[in-house]
């Protein structure tokens, strides 16, 4: 039966490091006593700070006073380096951490808006071409509470006529070929609410994430868009701190960073 559901999000993927390569590559250049120091203070670092931090320091041979002769002061606390990074607007270092993400129970409608992000950005979507809405997930938006009752039996009849239709098409009839099945079901999705329920498999780098939480938070973005990539915020602000360290969380539910455009 139609159902109503909540979106909800699930931090699935996060980088890994390979400290060993790592150190491989700074015994080589003259860094490895960053790394030490990164490890002795914590000895499971945050990867993906490490990581946006190991790709800024190459640019510049940063590891230590000396190894580049022009650079005769380092910054040796994590947090004010990536702090420099992003006020600087050396955004690119930060595109080398990926992050992934499952999206339950969002609307096709969100999901519609999400993808229009490709830069950084990875996605995989629910198919209804070999899907059957054998049930529809459906959440009422708040614009539309006042009409609860009637917006829950509208959505009750498309899922009726989903049903029907298949048991009258009789593609569940033993012998029926998948390719059938798939054609049924891909025209029987036409006829679906576009607000129906779905999952998103969703990656997206730092700066994507930093980029996008931002913009699909503030006041006039779509509602079920604010409250996705709210509840994102709240993730990578915990995930990583020192990446999102200039981020703040208005009354109005927006996440709004200090340094835009890093």
């Amino acid at each position: 039966m139609a159902h109503e559901t909540t979106p909800t999000i699930h931090l699935i993927a996060r980088p890994a490091i390979d400290l060993d390569g790592m150190r491989a590559y700074l015994d080589d250049v003259g860094g490895a006593s960053w790394l030490d120091r990164r490890t002795q203070a914590d000895a499971d670092p945050n990867p993906g700070e490490l990581l946006v931090e190991f790709g800024g320091r190459a640019c510049y041979r940063s590891w230590e006073p000396g190894l580049n002769v022009n650079v005769t002061k380092v910054r040796t606390d994590q947090r004010a380096y990536l702090r420099n990074i992003l006020k600087s607007a050396h955004g690119s270092v930060l595109e080398h951490a990926y992050y992934t993400f499952a999206l339950r129970n969002v609307s096709r409608v969100a999901t519609h808006e999400i993808v229009r992000h490709r830069a950084g950005a990875a996605y995989s979507q629910e198919s209804l071409r070999y899907v059957r809405l054998v049930d529809i997930g459906f959440r009422v938006p708040p614009a539309l509470e006042p009409l609860h009752r009637e917006v829950v039996e509208l959505v009750e009849r498309l899922e009726e006529f989903q049903l029907s239709a298949a048991k009258a098409l009789k593609i569940d009839e033993e012998g029926i070929p998948f390719h059938v099945k798939k054609e049924v079901t891909s025209a029987l999705r036409r006829l679906a609410p576009i607000g129906l329920s779905t999952d998103l498999i969703l990656t997206m780098n730092l700066r994507t994430l930093r980029h996008v939480i931002e913009m699909r938070t503030a006041p006039g973005a779509e509602e079920e868009l604010r409250l996705i990539f709210g509840r994102l915020g709240e993730i990578m602000v915990e995930e990583a701190p020192g990446v999102f360290q200039d981020f703040r969380r208005d009354d109005d539910g927006s996440w709004v960073p200090e340094f835009r455009k890093v």
